[in-house]
């Protein structure tokens, strides 16, 4: 038998984790704090030294204060970050080469791709319809 019982390597799991999660929290408060465009720069370094020098109680204090705002923020960010990506699909897809392409090569495009297998006969034959009805 072993000498550590299985609470305690329960225990220590837990404990594992709880150091994990701190550690990501931590470096949360610190990027948010970092990316918030409307605190100055004496804002900014005042809730560095406070994560810092006390980490328990900056990190409290600040989701207490500014945890709303960092939600909304992260969501402001996630949103933009979608809009940019839209955006570019819809550019990148405008310039497609195909874009000046002849009947003719999309059709040999259609027929390599039919005859490779990538495509069903049905997909072909109404890809091909698509291509010839102007």
């Amino acid at each position: 038998m072993s000498d550590y019982p299985l609470l305690s390597a329960f225990l220590t799991i837990l404990w594992f984790f709880l150091w994990v999660m701190w550690f990501i929290l931590l470096f949360r408060v610190v990027h948010d704090v970092f990316s918030d465009d409307s605190l100055n720069g004496w804002a900014k370094a005042g809730w560095t030294l406070f994560v810092c020098v006390l980490p328990f109680l900056g990190v409290l204090a600040y989701l207490i204060a500014r945890g709303r705002s960092m939600g909304e923020r992260t969501v402001r960010r996630a949103q933009a970050q979608e809009q940019a990506f839209r955006a570019y699909v819809r550019e990148a897809a405008a310039s497609a080469p195909t874009a000046g392409r002849s009947r003719a090569d999309e059709l040999a495009t259609l027929a390599g791709l039919h005859d490779h297998g990538d495509i069903t006969d049905a997909e072909y034959k109404a890809a091909k319809a698509k291509v010839l009805v102007p």
